[in-house]
């Protein structure tokens, strides 16, 4: 198990600082420090890894599932319960206000349908290529350069900050892209055609957002402007689909921390900084 304080000596030093060392000390750095930098990444990545995939006690090959209760900014008008084991969503629970008439509609998944969170699953793979990169150059293996460390970290921190912008940075959608989506035919009983939803991850936050709608007038072109692309769209938002002219008319966000995902946020960071520490020490002699 990483302790946090383990790894505090790892991460102190200014990027800014330079190292003056000679031939012996340069050799001894690629033979020695290297590897046991390389172990402290691979020890930090694992424990990453495994918030990504952890068990069920007694049941090591399940998947723990997790309940999060949704909180809610709003007035309540979106309340709900999410199930979560590893990527995948594995039910939803939903009650929703309708604003105009006040009535509190239900919604869940159908038992035989769960909703892949491509991002964690885009997340872990990225931290699985940084640890088979790193296991490529066993305690065996000798570095002859410089180089060839920078080249291996630089490969290693493109894998780390691709899984850190994944969980950082939710995909954009059109409104018709999101009314056409598979989780819209996840639910029973079935969304309304005035209902949208949407789930993404946004740092260690796993977060719900409702579109309530309403149908524009056959002859409303004056003003019709169909929207973009984007993560989150506000009131007024405009769009077109099956000869239909929709606007999104209220916007209900809700969110639940999924602390795991705030550990794995922080492993990234730590790894990130182990290997530009690496990378600072092996420049003075960059090329030998």
């Amino acid at each position: 198990m990483i302790l946090y304080d383990d790894l505090s000596v790892c991460i102190s030093t200014p990027r800014s600082q330079r190292y003056v060392i000679n031939e012996d000390e340069f050799n001894w750095l690629l033979k020695e420090e290297v590897h046991a930098v390389l172990k402290q990444l691979q020890d930090v990545l694992k424990e990453a890894h495994r918030r990504f995939s952890m068990p069920t006690p007694g049941l090591e090959s399940q998947l723990k599932q997790e309940n999060f209760i949704l909180g809610s900014s709003t007035m309540d008008q979106v309340k709900g319960v999410l199930t979560l084991q590893g990527e995948a969503l594995v039910q939803a629970d939903i009650n929703l206000k309708v604003t105009k008439s006040s009535q509190v509609l239900h919604f869940q998944f159908r038992e035989d349908k769960q909703w892949k969170l491509q991002q964690i699953q885009d997340a872990r793979n990225h931290v699985n290529q940084a640890l088979q990169l790193l296991n490529s150059r066993d305690e065996s293996y000798h570095f002859k350069t410089g180089a060839e460390v920078n080249k291996l970290m630089d490969a290693v921190m493109l894998q780390l900050t691709r899984a850190r912008n994944r969980l950082t940075t939710p995909a954009s959608m059109t409104l018709p892209e999101l009314a056409t989506s598979g989780l819209m035919k996840m639910f029973m009983p079935p969304m309304p055609g005035d209902v949208m939803v949407n789930f993404y991850i946004n740092l260690s936050k796993l977060c719900l957002t409702v579109y309530q709608l309403h149908v524009l007038p056959p002859n409303t072109t004056k003003n019709f402007k169909p929207a973009g692309s984007s993560v989150l769209h506000n009131p007024g938002a405009m769009f077109e689909l099956n000869n239909n002219r929709f606007e999104v008319s209220h916007v209900h966000k809700v969110e639940c921390v999924v602390p795991w995902l705030n550990d794995t946020l922080v492993f990234f960071t730590i790894s990130l900084q182990l290997c530009q520490q690496l990378k600072d020490k092996v420049g003075v002699s960059f090329g030998r």
